[in-house]
């Protein structure tokens, strides 16, 4: 069997006492840890370019082309895990701890990763706390200038099996810990729905009668989970668990107690002839009322383009009323009371009067986000934003302005260089003070991680036109047929 040497980022992670919960529930502790793989470890391994090389058990070893990904990727898991856990009792929390090293490994014919550079990764697993992430010394100095992320230096360790110490470093959770273990337990095992949005996209009901028709009702479901996992600020759950309900008619209030989301969005699809017929609903779970409803007429002779096109038009229109529900539901609590995602809800409608007044309502609420969370990019963006239209407006001097938003607008890059926002908000600045290369570089970012971001396609077709470059932003001839829904 042949070998190869090379350089990779490793990331070591298995289940804290797992064989404690497999003996209090296995069937229960198997079918959450199946759950957690395909909802959130698949996806974010997935998304920052990783390969499961193997999986042992509750174990999961993954390689990566960098150490910033494995890194990234590891914060992703346990931030995410710390908001599932929440309200669950401790004795039964499924918690990860993580290791990541960079180390010269070899890899066999069939994919296998074997060498020290392996050992050292799962030896740091082994020393990290639960939802902790230990990184050896040469992982941490690749990674220390490039994520706005505390660390906390260990000291060297004896590792089990490794010749020589190594540098430890962890990343510090300590704070976002503490607030997650006084949350109280919730009546029945209910899962409790993160701060952020969370959304569960039910499989769309076939209503023709014909089998072959179930494919296209599951493809949209499919492709509207995917489009929705790409908005940082929403929690979607993954296939697997809202395509259990596959077939049957659920409650929307059970769904919502076992997925642990405020929202649903459920549809069908009906063809008669050469016409296609689709329906949406998005359902907020509090209150069961529609916050949106809508229904689309098409002709099937371009199936995939038409499951395209409506895909785009339901994320689309469903993002920004979710943005709207949510800032009913925070309008009652006081300022002082919201967390950061709470201030930058109730921030937004401010920040696009164009009144000086409300802005300055929304750019206090969004530097308290800053102050609850330096790393939340998005209050950054809008931050960024809301700098620029003081600029245009007047009431911000030129230069001090720009400045300020385009410094604001990096540092959201930096913290978070997925979130479609950030690289919104840096391309409208520089159209804006008319730099007009970085502009369309950054807004065309912006829709790669986003491309249903209806404002960014009218700020880019602008930068568009004043760079003198016109044409390139006309669409390509399929994409100007019409979206308007059916009568």
């Amino acid at each position: 069997m042949s070998e190869t040497r090379k350089l990779a980022a490793i990331l070591a992670a298995d289940v804290v006492g797992y064989s404690r919960l497999a003996g209090v529930d296995e069937d229960r502790t198997l079918a959450r840890l199946r759950a957690l793989r395909s909802d959130l470890l698949d996806p974010a391994i997935a998304v920052h370019i990783g390969r499961v090389v193997k999986r042992t058990g509750d174990g999961t070893l993954v390689e990566f082309r960098s150490v910033v990904d494995a890194v990234r990727c590891a914060i992703e898991v346990q931030n995410a895990m710390l908001e599932r856990n929440a309200g669950v009792p401790p004795d039964r929390r499924i918690e990860f701890r993580i290791g990541v090293h960079i180390g010269d490994i070899v890899e066999e014919g069939d994919g296998d990763l074997m060498g020290d550079g392996v050992n050292i990764a799962a030896r740091l697993e082994g020393i990290a706390e639960p939802n902790g992430i230990c990184l050896s010394g040469a992982a941490y100095e690749q990674v220390r200038d490039k994520l706005k992320v505390d660390f906390e230096d260990l000291g060297d360790k004896e590792l089990k099996n490794i010749a020589r110490p190594v540098r430890v470093y962890r990343v510090a959770f300590d704070r976002h810990i503490a607030s997650v273990s006084t949350v109280p337990d919730l009546s029945g095992g209910r899962l409790a729905p993160p701060d952020k949005p969370s959304i569960a996209v039910l499989p769309f009901q076939n209503m023709s009668g014909d089998p072959e028709q179930e494919y296209f009702g599951d493809g949209i479901a499919e492709d509207i989970i995917t489009a929705l996992s790409k908005l940082r600020g929403f929690f979607v759950i993954a296939r697997n668990s809202s395509f259990a309900y596959k077939g049957k008619a659920p409650d929307i209030r059970q769904v919502t107690r076992e997925l642990g989301v405020r929202y649903v969005l459920e549809g069908s699809v009906r063809k008669a002839g050469e016409r296609l017929r689709v329906t949406g609903q998005l359902i907020d779970a509090a209150s069961g009322n529609h916050i949106w409803a809508e229904r689309y007429d098409r002709p099937a002779s371009d199936i995939f383009a038409v499951q395209d096109e409506i895909t785009h038009s339901v994320v689309a229109a469903i993002e920004p009323q979710i943005y709207a529900a949510e800032r009913l539901r925070l309008q009652s609590k006081a300022p002082e009371s919201l967390d950061a995602w709470g201030c930058v809800v109730r921030a937004m409608p401010y920040i696009w009067t164009w009144v000086i007044q409300d802005e300055d309502t929304g750019i206090n609420l969004l530097k308290r986000a800053i102050e609850l969370d330096p790393h939340y990019a998005r209050a950054r963006s809008l931050l960024a934003w809301a700098f620029a239209t003081r600029v245009i407006s007047g009431n911000l001097e030129f230069e001090q302005g720009i400045s300020s938003a385009l410094a604001l607008a990096q540092g959201a890059i930096d913290l978070d260089p997925d979130d479609a926002w950030a690289h919104f908000a840096a391309g409208y600045i520089s159209a804006f003070s008319r730099r007009f290369g970085p502009a369309v570089e950054e807004l065309n970012e912006a829709l790669q991680r986003n491309p249903n971001f209806a404002f960014v396609h009218i700020i880019l077709g602008v930068a568009y036109g004043y760079a003198g470059l016109a044409e390139d932003g006309l669409p390509p001839p399929r994409q100007l047929r019409s979206s308007n829904s059916g009568p």
